[in-house]
C-alpha cells in the first residue's frame, strides 16, 4: 500500500532539457503544460479523423535518441491493449514517457517513475488516462456488490481501485445501481488526486507552474479523449 505521508522530492541529478524537436519539426521537447496538452489533443484528433502523421518515427528520430531523451509528457495509463498511448495520441518514438498499470493503479514504483518522467527529464505534463469498460473497475464493483475478489496478485491490483469508487457508495447507495461510466469518470479524478497528494515535488512543479497533471477518459469506440481532472494550468 501507499504510505500516508507525500513522497519526498527524489535525488536524482537531471539533465539539461535542450531545445530539440521531432525529425519532422512539429512537436519542440522545450513546452508549458498547455502547450503539451495542445500537442496531445492534436494528435487525438488526427488519430480520430483517420488522418495520422506518425512523426518521430524516422532512422534520423532513432539516431537523435541513442543519446538522450526529452519526452514532453509524462503518461500514466491502463495497460489495456486497446489504449497504445503513442497511437492514440499520434505520438512516436521519445515523445512520451509512458507509465502503465492495470487499471492505471498506483503504487510508490509507479510515483517515482512518474517523478523521474517529470523532474529529471523535464516533462511539462503528466496525463492520467482512463478509459470505458475497464476490467479494474468493474472487478471493483463486484468485490463491493457481491464480494467477488479475484484470485492471486490481481486482487492487489483490485484493492487499489475500491478506494475510488467507494467515496460514491459512502451515503448507503447501492454500488450496483451507479453506471460504470460515473464509476470509471471517478477512478481517473481520485488518481489525479492521490498523485498530487502523494508527490511533494509533482505537488511543486504544479504549484511553479512548471507541470500539470490532467485526467482523461478515452472512448474505446470512437478513439476520443475527453477531460476529467485538471491540476495546474493548461
Amino acid at each position: 500500500m501507499l504510505p500516508p505521508e507525500r513522497r519526498s522530492r527524489p535525488s536524482w541529478t537531471a539533465t539539461c532539457a535542450c531545445a530539440v524537436t521531432c525529425d519532422d519539426g512539429d512537436v519542440p521537447h522545450t513546452l508549458t503544460p498547455a502547450e503539451a496538452w495542445t500537442a496531445l489533443r492534436e494528435g487525438n484528433d488526427r488519430f480520430v479523423r483517420g488522418e495520422m502523421a506518425h512523426p518521430s518515427q524516422s532512422i534520423e528520430r532513432r539516431s537523435e535518441l541513442s543519446a538522450e531523451q526529452h519526452p514532453f509528457a509524462v503518461l500514466f495509463g491502463c495497460s489495456d491493449s486497446r489504449v497504445a498511448a503513442e497511437i492514440i495520441f499520434d505520438q512516436g518514438l521519445g515523445d512520451l514517457f509512458v507509465v502503465r498499470t492495470a487499471g492505471h493503479v498506483l503504487d510508490t514504483t509507479v510515483i517515482g517513475s512518474i517523478e523521474y518522467g517529470v523532474s529529471v527529464l523535464g516533462a511539462p505534463l503528466v496525463v492520467v488516462l482512463g478509459h470505458d469498460s475497464c476490467g479494474a473497475v468493474a472487478a471493483a464493483t463486484a468485490a463491493l456488490t457481491d464480494g467477488q475478489v479475484p484470485a492471486g496478485f490481481v486482487r492487489a491490483v483490485v484493492d487499489r481501485v475500491i478506494p475510488s469508487i467507494v467515496g460514491l457508495v459512502s451515503s448507503g447507495q447501492d454500488v450496483s445501481t451507479i453506471e460504470a461510466a460515473a464509476l470509471g469518470h471517478e477512478h481517473v479524478r481520485h488518481t489525479v488526486t492521490m498523485l498530487q497528494g502523494y508527490s511533494v515535488s509533482l505537488a511543486e512543479a504544479v504549484a511553479e507552474g512548471r507541470c500539470a497533471i490532467i485526467g482523461l477518459e478515452y472512448t474505446l469506440a470512437d478513439g476520443k479523449v475527453q477531460v476529467a481532472e485538471v491540476v495546474g494550468q493548461v
